[in-house]
């Protein structure tokens, strides 16, 4: 609990407003897991957020006490253009539903893109303190997309980053690498910065008994789970799983890939070209009973992330997932894979498709380096990987933020309980 900090002297709970752009909510694990612990430590949580498209469809909702208010938002299609139709509609709905919100004690605005401090300056002029969430570096997202680094787009974007980290009171960074760039590249204090690690919540995601017949006949599951946009590297799976059937002459394996994105319809595409179509499944998303479901089944999991400057400082939500669910994982070599997983992974030379077929060959061969490296997965994110110990620097961020800082002019007990109102289900 953040104590004095949640209310005032008058007995008002303090307000938060969460602002997101890239994901829905609750669909988005992390940001959620932010607000339950946020209301749980006495706070009035809102956030705005796009309407999804298959779930958190409804304008407004309150889910288990948070005040959810959605806007409806076309993702970009079409370059740049489509880009600053994505970005005006989203600024534009935010401002709108800030206003309905009222008065708030924090606004929490999560990246990308770095334009949520143009509603978060407005809210600060009327007394809110302003955390800024980094979920990513927007400069290394740029550049491992489209590989330009002196136009200037790459120009706005790093400008857009320092506006950000100039106008926060407070940065949420996912791990040490972004925590060095928000003192280094942002010129904050690093009192003023907070790692708050993104972890799986241990009490929904836990194995269940394995189910031979998501094999589909094969001795082997290998299984990928997550977003499959440019940068995610399911292109340089399928490659490796062509040359661990062609090169390496192995049929035992049948792989499924859960998950979604903007690059989804052209990974089936490149999967038929290649031949894999009888070995390989794409599920899109899947509800959570099914994905664990593959999971408790698969013998190895795949965390293709090329290297690139963006996924060598990322931590991967895909790899937290799979070690809480016990499984061995192949992944490319990449600082923050090695500091999440550790002896959890074995590692392949950056973008080497060919040794990353050679160690799901080797990982397939030995049942027991499995069992091991999927019991120090387990072990990691039971300790100081754990979703605990990020509860504790939130609520610590939060307090540095409004030490010293009366609650906003409009306060008012909290209407929404911890425990109950819930209207709609996860």
């Amino acid at each position: 609990m953040l104590g004095d900090e949640t209310t005032g002297g008058d007995g008002t709970t303090r307000r938060a407003l969460v602002l997101v752009e890239n994901l829905s909510v609750p669909f988005d694990r992390r940001v959620w897991q932010e607000c339950v612990t946020l209301r749980d430590a006495g706070w009035e949580v809102h956030v705005i957020c796009p309407r999804g498209t298959k779930r958190d469809t409804e304008p407004e909702a309150v889910v288990d006490g948070v005040r959810i208010h959605r806007y409806p938002l076309r993702a970009a299609t079409g370059g740049p253009s489509g880009y600053l139709r994505e970005y005006g509609s989203a600024l534009w709905h935010t401002f709108r539903l800030a206003r309905r919100v009222g008065p708030v004690d924090v606004v929490h605005a999560c990246n990308p893109p770095d334009l949520l401090f143009l509603p978060a300056l407005w809210l600060k002029r009327r007394g809110a303190r302003f955390v800024f969430d980094q979920h990513d570096l927007v400069p290394e997202l740029y550049l491992s997309r489209f590989g330009r680094g002196k136009d200037l787009l790459y120009r706005a974007v790093c400008a857009l980053e320092r506006r950000t980290y100039r106008a926060a009171d407070v940065v949420l960074a996912t791990n040490e690498s972004y925590r060095d760039v928000a003192v280094r590249r942002g010129g904050r204090r690093p009192q003023d910065v907070f790692v708050v690690r993104s972890a799986p919540d241990v009490d929904r995601f836990h194995p269940v008994p394995p189910e031979p017949e998501l094999k589909e006949g094969k001795p082997h599951l290998l299984c990928y789970l997550g977003v499959m946009g440019p940068q995610d590297g399911v292109d340089y799976a399928l490659r490796a799983l062509a040359k661990l059937r062609d090169e390496l002459g192995r049929t035992d394996w049948h792989a499924v890939f859960v998950g979604a994105g903007d690059t989804f319809d052209a990974m089936v595409e490149l999967s038929r070209r290649l031949g894999l179509s009888e070995h390989v499944r794409f599920t899109g998303r899947v509800p959570d009973a099914e994905l664990v479901r593959y999971l408790s089944t698969a013998d190895v999991c795949l965390s293709p992330d090329p290297h690139n400057p963006l996924n060598d400082v990322s931590t991967m939500n895909k790899v937290l997932e799979y070690m809480v669910m016990g499984r061995p994982i192949v992944s490319f070599d990449l600082k923050e894979a090695r500091v999440s997983a550790g002896e959890a992974a074995v590692y392949a030379p950056a973008n080497d498709e060919t040794e990353f077929a050679r160690l799901i060959a080797r990982l397939l061969d030995d049942p027991e380096k499995r069992a091991r490296m999927g019991k120090i997965g387990e072990e990691r994110i039971n300790g100081h990987l754990s979703w605990r110990n990020s509860q504790r620097a939130l609520l610590a961020a939060y307090a540095a933020a409004c030490r010293d800082h009366a609650p906003v002019p409009g306060s008012r007990p909290a209407r929404f309980g911890s425990g109950g109102g819930r209207a709609v289900g996860r």
